[in-house]
């Protein structure tokens, strides 16, 4: 058993004296792919070895009981009177009894202690990994046969109405799904996905967090979707059949966009970009080619950087600092942008190397600390007894 498992075990043992039901849920990473998801394009998530771990049962009365290890807080409430708290931690877990119950679901009172070892803030989604945890972990414990598309829909929903973010579907995709060895190709207009393999051997994906995040983030991201829609509507006066950008080319951009607007066409032109690089990316990885692969990294951060502009000096400069190393093979911002981590593939033996080296550069160029792991690609949300 996993040591934050086998400790939640006996912390519940010891409050409430008898065993619990022990879950697992994951973090994602995402390989390539990156805000293609609002435009109906594809992502290549993965799960991964980091994960949010709950010791749960049932009670005898209708309260509610919950216990977070790494803040050191109890919340309480009953099920019949659930809401929004001011607290950040439980709404993720209460929004998803709120979801249940909306859907006419029927659960009794309940303990749940939750521990970690998935960085928050990061990029890795530890909201989601709570919220899968949670919906998985209630669905076993009421029997409530649930699909996992349904405990997906449930955790996106609880994120939306409870902790007021309202993400896309890979996050919680990627939890529910995930498979050991494989990357997920989800498309993220029919919701369908495969499982693409993801050969590893010899090789370790590094996560190089910045330990910032700037405040641009959210206006920014909200004035991307606005100037892809724009770059859409003017498609769609010649070619109404183009539903999304995922089914524009370069030549109705040129034809289209831009004539009119030289800001919209590099953002719509990355978009368009990325979805082709991500489908040619699944082909490196079923032929084995990781050089390939890592290139296309590579060009995915110089488009966020330079044509979607949503990078930043810190990741930048993470980046460039591993461009021309011998050991890396590919790089790149991932997530919304800003801030958070850089994803990179590299070659085992010069990782701590790597980690050293850079280290000192980025406290000494940034003034900030750097914080470095590994992640290996792992099962989805699941029982573990």
């Amino acid at each position: 058993m996993h040591q934050i498992a086998d400790s939640l075990n006996k912390l519940y043992k010891e409050k409430y004296h008898h065993s619990p039901y022990l879950f697992r849920s994951p973090g994602r990473i995402n390989i390539i792919g990156e805000h293609t998801d609002y435009n109906d394009g594809f992502v290549l998530p993965a799960a991964v070895d980091k994960a949010v771990y709950m010791a749960t049962g049932k009670r005898n009365d209708p309260v509610i009981c919950l216990y977070s290890v790494a803040f050191n807080e109890t919340f309480e409430t009953y099920i019949h009177s659930v809401t929004k708290t001011s607290l950040d931690w439980p709404n993720y877990i209460l929004g998803v009894v709120d979801q249940l119950q909306v859907r006419g679901y029927s659960i009794g009172g309940f303990n749940l202690m939750v521990d970690a070892d998935l960085p928050i803030g990061a990029g890795l989604s530890s909201s989601a990994a709570i919220e899968c945890a949670t919906v998985f972990a209630l669905n076993d414990m009421f029997d409530l046969q649930l699909s996992r598309y349904e405990m997906i829909d449930i955790a996106q929903k609880a994120e939306h109405t409870y902790a007021g973010v309202m993400c896309g579907i890979m996050d919680q995709f990627a939890s529910m799904f995930g498979r050991k060895g494989f990357v997920m190709k989800l498309d993220c207009r029919s919701m369908e996905f495969e499982y693409v393999p993801f050969a590893a051997d010899g090789l370790s994906i590094l996560m190089l967090n910045t330990n910032v995040k700037h405040s641009l983030a959210s206006t920014a991201y909200n004035t991307r979707r606005q100037e892809c829609a724009q770059g859409l509507a003017w498609i769609q006066e010649a070619y109404p059949n183009v539903m999304s950008l995922r089914d524009a080319s370069e030549r109705m951009l040129d034809e289209m966009v831009s004539p009119r607007d030289a800001t919209i066409d590099k953002r719509c032109r990355f978009v368009v970009q990325e979805i082709s690089r991500l489908q040619a990316a699944c082909n490196d990885l079923v032929k084995g080619d990781m050089m390939a692969l890592g290139r296309k990294m590579f060009a995915t951060h110089n488009g966020l950087r330079n044509m979607y502009e949503v990078s930043c000096r810190e990741l930048d400069f993470l980046v460039d600092a591993v461009a021309d190393h011998p050991g890396v093979l590919g790089a790149r911002m991932m997530g919304g942008g800003f801030g958070g981590c850089t994803i990179n593939l590299v070659k085992q033996e010069f990782v701590d190397e790597l980690i050293s080296l850079l280290s000192q550069k980025y406290e000494e160029a940034m003034e900030l600390p750097l914080t470095a792991f590994t992640v290996q690609i792992e099962n989805g949300t699941e029982k573990i007894n």
